[in-house]
């Protein structure tokens, strides 16, 4: 199976920057892409950034200019550096992939880490 491990979460003021990490491990063949989505109490879980294998970037309209989405060298570890917070950010942040394990493509996600922006 797939395994996703986030950090990075936790309180701080508006205006403020927090960098997230999501690693991935696990019977992976290939990873499609990974991303970034959130959820707040009585709201679905939104999409906030992917990135592709290729490296494309796609953005929610709310985070563009804020928010970037990165990858790390050995490609299985994504960021999110989230810069001019405010208080709409808060929010459970959740590391997706889209990988095949098995020769079966497959969504996987984390456990969530949680985000607080607040004074």
């Amino acid at each position: 199976q797939v395994q996703l491990v986030e950090s990075g979460g936790g309180l701080v003021q508006p205006g403020g920057s927090l960098r997230l990490s999501c690693a991935a491990s696990g019977s992976i063949l290939s990873i499609y892409s990974m991303g970034w989505f959130r959820r707040t109490p009585g709201k679905q879980r939104e999409l906030v950034a992917t990135i592709t294998s290729g490296g494309s970037t796609n953005y929610a309209d709310s985070v563009k200019g804020r928010f970037t989405i990165s990858r790390g060298n050995a490609k299985n570890t994504i960021y999110l550096q989230m810069n001019s917070l405010k208080p709409e950010d808060t929010a459970i942040y959740y590391c997706n992939a889209f990988v095949s394990t098995d020769s079966i493509k497959s969504n996987f996600w984390g456990q969530g880490t949680q985000v607080t922006v607040s004074s």
